[in-house]
Protein backbone atom coordinates (compact mmCIF):
# COMPACT_ATOMS: atom_id res chain seq x y z
CA UNK A 1 0.00 0.00 0.00
CA UNK A 2 2.78 2.38 0.95
CA UNK A 3 4.50 2.21 -2.75
CA UNK A 4 1.01 2.51 -4.29
CA UNK A 5 0.54 5.87 -1.89
CA UNK A 6 3.64 7.52 -3.22
CA UNK A 7 3.24 6.74 -6.71
CA UNK A 8 -0.39 8.31 -6.63
CA UNK A 9 0.99 11.72 -5.67
CA UNK A 10 0.46 13.17 -9.38
CA UNK A 11 2.68 15.62 -10.39
CA UNK A 12 5.37 17.42 -11.45
CA UNK A 13 8.78 17.30 -10.36
CA UNK A 14 11.22 20.21 -9.18
CA UNK A 15 12.75 21.55 -12.84
CA UNK A 16 12.84 18.50 -14.58
CA UNK A 17 9.43 18.03 -15.37
CA UNK A 18 9.31 14.66 -14.40
CA UNK A 19 6.23 12.91 -12.95
CA UNK A 20 6.20 12.33 -9.68
CA UNK A 21 4.76 9.17 -9.99
CA UNK A 22 7.70 7.85 -12.51
CA UNK A 23 9.91 8.72 -10.18
CA UNK A 24 10.99 4.83 -7.53
CA UNK A 25 10.48 5.05 -4.41
CA UNK A 26 12.68 2.36 -1.92
CA UNK A 27 10.30 -0.43 -3.41
CA UNK A 28 11.31 0.65 -7.35
CA UNK A 29 13.42 0.18 -10.10
CA UNK A 30 13.90 1.12 -12.96
CA UNK A 31 14.87 -0.86 -15.94
CA UNK A 32 15.77 0.62 -19.43
CA UNK A 33 16.88 -0.21 -22.63
CA UNK A 34 15.00 -2.56 -25.27
CA UNK A 35 17.39 -5.69 -24.64
CA UNK A 36 17.08 -5.13 -20.45
CA UNK A 37 13.16 -4.57 -20.74
CA UNK A 38 12.26 -7.66 -23.26
CA UNK A 39 14.36 -9.89 -20.86
CA UNK A 40 12.28 -8.56 -17.82
CA UNK A 41 9.23 -8.89 -19.51
CA UNK A 42 10.17 -12.84 -21.10
CA UNK A 43 11.55 -13.63 -17.70
CA UNK A 44 9.46 -12.11 -15.05
CA UNK A 45 6.81 -9.77 -16.18
CA UNK A 46 4.98 -10.34 -12.57
CA UNK A 47 7.70 -7.76 -11.25
CA UNK A 48 6.65 -4.99 -13.93
CA UNK A 49 4.28 -2.55 -12.57
CA UNK A 50 4.34 -0.70 -15.97
CA UNK A 51 5.81 0.35 -19.36
CA UNK A 52 7.06 4.03 -20.19
CA UNK A 53 7.79 4.23 -24.02
CA UNK A 54 8.77 7.62 -25.40
CA UNK A 55 6.45 9.17 -28.39
CA UNK A 56 7.41 7.40 -31.94
CA UNK A 57 10.69 5.95 -30.68
CA UNK A 58 11.08 2.09 -30.67
CA UNK A 59 11.18 -0.06 -34.20
CA UNK A 60 7.90 -1.33 -35.45
CA UNK A 61 9.22 -4.63 -34.37
CA UNK A 62 10.26 -3.91 -31.05
CA UNK A 63 6.78 -2.16 -30.00
CA UNK A 64 4.43 -4.94 -31.09
CA UNK A 65 6.49 -7.30 -28.51
CA UNK A 66 6.53 -4.88 -25.91
CA UNK A 67 2.97 -4.54 -26.33
CA UNK A 68 1.73 -7.90 -26.98
CA UNK A 69 3.97 -8.29 -23.62
CA UNK A 70 2.35 -6.23 -21.72
CA UNK A 71 -1.23 -7.15 -22.78
CA UNK A 72 -0.68 -10.93 -21.97
CA UNK A 73 0.63 -9.73 -18.49
CA UNK A 74 -2.23 -7.32 -18.08
CA UNK A 75 0.25 -3.88 -17.45
CA UNK A 76 -0.43 -0.66 -18.27
CA UNK A 77 1.79 1.11 -21.46
CA UNK A 78 2.23 4.67 -20.61
CA UNK A 79 3.35 7.21 -23.34
CA UNK A 80 6.29 10.19 -22.24
CA UNK A 81 8.08 12.49 -24.20
CA UNK A 82 11.63 11.33 -25.10
CA UNK A 83 13.00 13.93 -22.85
CA UNK A 84 11.20 12.90 -19.95
CA UNK A 85 12.73 9.49 -20.00
CA UNK A 86 16.35 11.07 -20.47
CA UNK A 87 15.62 12.78 -17.09
CA UNK A 88 13.90 9.38 -15.70
CA UNK A 89 17.17 7.89 -16.25
CA UNK A 90 19.55 10.18 -15.55
CA UNK A 91 20.54 10.59 -19.22
CA UNK A 92 21.63 6.71 -19.78
CA UNK A 93 20.68 5.12 -23.30
CA UNK A 94 17.03 4.21 -22.47
CA UNK A 95 16.11 3.47 -26.37
CA UNK A 96 12.74 4.92 -26.01
CA UNK A 97 11.48 2.35 -23.49
CA UNK A 98 11.75 2.21 -19.24
CA UNK A 99 10.16 -0.69 -17.40
CA UNK A 100 8.86 0.36 -13.81
CA UNK A 101 9.83 -2.77 -11.74
CA UNK A 102 9.74 -3.83 -7.91
CA UNK A 103 12.92 -3.85 -6.32
CA UNK A 104 14.86 -6.27 -6.60
CA UNK A 105 14.32 -9.84 -4.83
CA UNK A 106 17.83 -10.77 -3.68
CA UNK A 107 17.98 -14.72 -3.43
CA UNK A 108 19.51 -16.39 -0.14
CA UNK A 109 23.04 -18.49 -0.96
CA UNK A 110 20.97 -21.35 -0.22
CA UNK A 111 18.59 -20.79 -3.25
CA UNK A 112 21.89 -21.06 -6.00
CA UNK A 113 23.03 -24.19 -4.26
CA UNK A 114 19.29 -25.21 -4.96
CA UNK A 115 19.11 -24.32 -8.52
CA UNK A 116 22.61 -26.23 -9.52
CA UNK A 117 20.89 -29.27 -7.57
CA UNK A 118 17.88 -29.40 -9.92
CA UNK A 119 20.13 -28.59 -13.31
CA UNK A 120 21.51 -31.61 -11.84
CA UNK A 121 25.11 -30.08 -12.25
CA UNK A 122 27.99 -29.45 -9.55
CA UNK A 123 27.60 -25.82 -8.03
CA UNK A 124 29.47 -22.70 -9.96
CA UNK A 125 28.94 -19.40 -7.87
CA UNK A 126 30.06 -16.30 -8.12
CA UNK A 127 31.66 -13.95 -5.17
CA UNK A 128 32.22 -10.48 -5.32
CA UNK A 129 34.13 -8.85 -2.72
CA UNK A 130 33.80 -4.83 -3.10
CA UNK A 131 32.85 -4.49 -6.68
CA UNK A 132 31.14 -0.76 -6.60
CA UNK A 133 31.36 0.15 -9.95
CA UNK A 134 27.52 -1.28 -11.59
CA UNK A 135 29.11 -1.09 -15.01
CA UNK A 136 31.62 -3.61 -14.20
CA UNK A 137 28.56 -5.85 -11.82
CA UNK A 138 26.85 -6.07 -14.88
CA UNK A 139 28.85 -7.38 -16.82
CA UNK A 140 29.83 -9.89 -14.29
CA UNK A 141 26.10 -10.78 -14.43
CA UNK A 142 26.42 -11.39 -18.28
CA UNK A 143 29.57 -13.33 -18.41
CA UNK A 144 28.26 -15.43 -15.17
CA UNK A 145 24.65 -16.64 -16.89
CA UNK A 146 26.47 -16.63 -20.43
CA UNK A 147 28.72 -18.81 -19.13
CA UNK A 148 26.36 -21.41 -16.60
CA UNK A 149 27.02 -19.89 -13.26
CA UNK A 150 24.15 -20.65 -10.80
CA UNK A 151 24.16 -17.61 -9.28
CA UNK A 152 26.00 -14.41 -8.01
CA UNK A 153 26.99 -13.77 -3.92
CA UNK A 154 27.42 -9.87 -3.45
CA UNK A 155 28.10 -7.97 -0.31
CA UNK A 156 25.35 -5.33 1.43
CA UNK A 157 28.28 -2.92 2.27
CA UNK A 158 30.77 -2.17 -0.62
CA UNK A 159 29.47 -3.33 -3.26
CA UNK A 160 26.98 -1.64 -5.90
CA UNK A 161 22.86 -2.61 -5.20
CA UNK A 162 21.27 -3.99 -8.49
CA UNK A 163 20.16 -0.71 -10.20
CA UNK A 164 18.92 -0.02 -13.90
CA UNK A 165 22.92 0.72 -14.62
CA UNK A 166 23.15 -3.18 -13.87
CA UNK A 167 20.50 -3.89 -15.92
CA UNK A 168 21.28 -2.27 -18.72
CA UNK A 169 25.17 -3.40 -18.52
CA UNK A 170 23.65 -6.82 -18.20
CA UNK A 171 22.09 -6.46 -21.70
CA UNK A 172 18.67 -8.22 -19.41
CA UNK A 173 21.14 -10.95 -17.75
CA UNK A 174 19.91 -9.67 -14.34
CA UNK A 175 16.59 -11.09 -14.71
CA UNK A 176 17.88 -14.65 -15.55
CA UNK A 177 20.94 -14.83 -12.99
CA UNK A 178 19.73 -14.95 -9.31
CA UNK A 179 22.09 -12.81 -6.78
CA UNK A 180 22.33 -13.31 -2.92
CA UNK A 181 23.47 -10.86 -0.66
CA UNK A 182 25.28 -11.57 2.46
CA UNK A 183 26.66 -9.88 5.51
CA UNK A 184 29.49 -11.41 5.99
CA UNK A 185 31.96 -13.19 2.92
CA UNK A 186 34.19 -14.62 4.61
CA UNK A 187 31.44 -16.70 6.67
CA UNK A 188 29.58 -17.60 3.67
CA UNK A 189 32.88 -18.98 1.95
CA UNK A 190 33.24 -21.57 5.08
CA UNK A 191 29.64 -22.33 4.41
CA UNK A 192 29.96 -23.18 1.25
CA UNK A 193 32.90 -25.22 1.83
CA UNK A 194 30.71 -27.17 4.58
CA UNK A 195 28.52 -27.53 1.52
CA UNK A 196 30.91 -29.27 -0.12
CA UNK A 197 32.58 -26.83 -2.76
CA UNK A 198 36.10 -25.26 -2.91
CA UNK A 199 36.73 -21.65 -3.15
CA UNK A 200 38.76 -20.24 -5.57
CA UNK A 201 40.32 -16.64 -5.56
CA UNK A 202 41.46 -14.54 -8.28
CA UNK A 203 44.99 -13.55 -7.23
CA UNK A 204 47.85 -11.85 -8.95
CA UNK A 205 49.94 -13.74 -6.36
CA UNK A 206 48.85 -17.11 -6.82
CA UNK A 207 50.49 -20.07 -6.67
CA UNK A 208 49.14 -21.30 -9.87
CA UNK A 209 48.27 -19.70 -12.69
CA UNK A 210 44.77 -20.07 -14.22
CA UNK A 211 45.23 -22.54 -16.41
CA UNK A 212 47.18 -24.99 -14.37
CA UNK A 213 44.38 -25.51 -11.29
CA UNK A 214 42.15 -27.80 -11.26
CA UNK A 215 38.40 -25.72 -11.30
CA UNK A 216 36.15 -28.70 -13.00
CA UNK A 217 34.00 -29.75 -9.46
CA UNK A 218 31.85 -27.53 -7.47
CA UNK A 219 33.38 -24.52 -6.65
CA UNK A 220 32.95 -20.58 -5.47
CA UNK A 221 35.17 -18.11 -7.64
CA UNK A 222 35.69 -14.95 -6.03
CA UNK A 223 36.68 -11.46 -7.83
CA UNK A 224 38.10 -8.71 -6.29
CA UNK A 225 37.51 -4.69 -7.27
CA UNK A 226 39.96 -3.57 -9.63
CA UNK A 227 43.34 -2.18 -7.78
CA UNK A 228 43.03 -3.97 -4.25
CA UNK A 229 41.39 -7.20 -5.47
CA UNK A 230 40.45 -9.68 -2.90
CA UNK A 231 40.94 -8.70 0.90
CA UNK A 232 43.52 -10.15 2.82
CA UNK A 233 40.84 -11.22 5.40
CA UNK A 234 38.57 -12.56 2.76
CA UNK A 235 41.80 -14.90 0.37
CA UNK A 236 42.44 -16.32 3.94
CA UNK A 237 38.96 -18.00 3.53
CA UNK A 238 40.09 -19.58 -0.08
CA UNK A 239 41.19 -23.15 -0.74
CA UNK A 240 43.12 -22.23 -4.28
CA UNK A 241 44.43 -18.89 -5.03
CA UNK A 242 44.80 -18.49 -8.81
CA UNK A 243 46.69 -15.87 -11.12
CA UNK A 244 45.73 -14.94 -14.72
CA UNK A 245 49.44 -15.30 -16.79
CA UNK A 246 49.69 -11.52 -17.95
CA UNK A 247 51.73 -11.51 -21.53
CA UNK A 248 51.89 -8.10 -21.72
CA UNK A 249 52.97 -4.21 -20.49
CA UNK A 250 49.56 -3.89 -18.68
CA UNK A 251 49.45 -5.18 -14.87
CA UNK A 252 45.93 -5.63 -13.96
CA UNK A 253 43.01 -6.52 -15.82
CA UNK A 254 39.57 -4.52 -15.49
CA UNK A 255 37.28 -6.97 -12.39
CA UNK A 256 34.90 -8.36 -15.42
CA UNK A 257 37.16 -9.06 -17.73
CA UNK A 258 39.07 -10.92 -14.58
CA UNK A 259 35.64 -13.02 -13.89
CA UNK A 260 35.03 -13.63 -17.20
CA UNK A 261 38.17 -15.29 -17.69
CA UNK A 262 38.10 -16.89 -14.35
CA UNK A 263 34.47 -18.39 -15.07
CA UNK A 264 35.05 -19.34 -19.11
CA UNK A 265 38.26 -21.68 -17.81
CA UNK A 266 35.73 -23.21 -15.04
CA UNK A 267 33.19 -23.93 -18.26
CA UNK A 268 35.78 -24.90 -20.60
CA UNK A 269 37.38 -27.20 -17.84
CA UNK A 270 33.69 -28.62 -16.92
CA UNK A 271 32.94 -29.52 -21.09
CA UNK A 272 36.33 -31.55 -21.36
CA UNK A 273 35.58 -33.51 -17.97
CA UNK A 274 32.32 -34.34 -19.32
CA UNK A 275 34.16 -35.36 -23.22
CA UNK A 276 36.11 -37.30 -21.04
CA UNK A 277 33.87 -38.85 -18.58
CA UNK A 278 31.54 -40.33 -21.63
Amino acid sequence: MGRAMARRDHGKSRAGGVRAEDRPDSSERHVWGINPVLEALRARPEAIDRLLIADGALPTGVSGELQSRARAARLSVERRPREHLHQLTDGGVHQGVVAVMRAYAYAEVEDLLEIASQAGEPPLLVALDGIQDPHNLGAIVRSAHALGAHGLIVTKDRAAPVTGVVAKASAGAIEHLRIARVTNLSRTLEDLKQAGLWIAAADPEGESTLWEARLDGPLAVVVGAEGPGVRPGVLKHCDLKVRIPMAGKVASLNASVSAALLIGEVARQRVMRSKEGA
